[in-house]
């Protein structure tokens, strides 16, 4: 059964790690899917942030677009899809890696973990994603 607009806004502004899949745009390949952090208020756009000179980073800027999947297996089986255009890439900021850390690690890792990040990951840059085709399941108790 879909879920209401309101249900699969709020799942995704849950703090699941998604599956984000771009076109590869290279001869025999397939879209490029990887695991990612993402943030997400109901309502807004969603954004992601990855080295800017990245493979996804690169298939990004030259797709336009990217979906986000994001699931879960408990209490019951439920998905939300979000495909949609890029709106923004900007220079990443220090406070944006301690916001989407701080949605993801235990309040305890956050520090360690940004200072580590913010030496070592290179330049990174934050996509803004415009949410446009949603689809969605929760297959309840089945």
């Amino acid at each position: 059964m879909a879920l209401t607009h309101d249900e699969r806004e709020q799942f995704l502004a849950e703090p699941h790690v998604a599956a984000l899949a771009v076109d590869s745009a290279e001869e025999g390949r397939a879209p490029l899917t990887v695991p990612i952090w993402y943030q997400y208020a109901p309502g807004g756009d969603l954004w992601i942030m990855t080295g800017r000179d990245s493979r996804k980073g690169r298939l990004i800027a030259g797709a336009g677009r990217f979906t986000l999947m994001v699931d879960r297996v408990e209490p019951t089986v439920r998905y939300v899809s979000v495909e949609g255009p890029v709106v923004s890439t900007l220079p990443a900021t220090r406070e944006q890696l301690v916001e989407i850390s701080a949605r993801y690690l235990p309040a305890e890792k956050v520090d360690a973990y940004v200072d580590f990040a913010w030496k070592e990951h290179g330049e990174q840059v934050v996509i803004h994603m415009r949410p446009q085709r949603w689809l969605s399941s929760d297959l309840g108790g089945f």
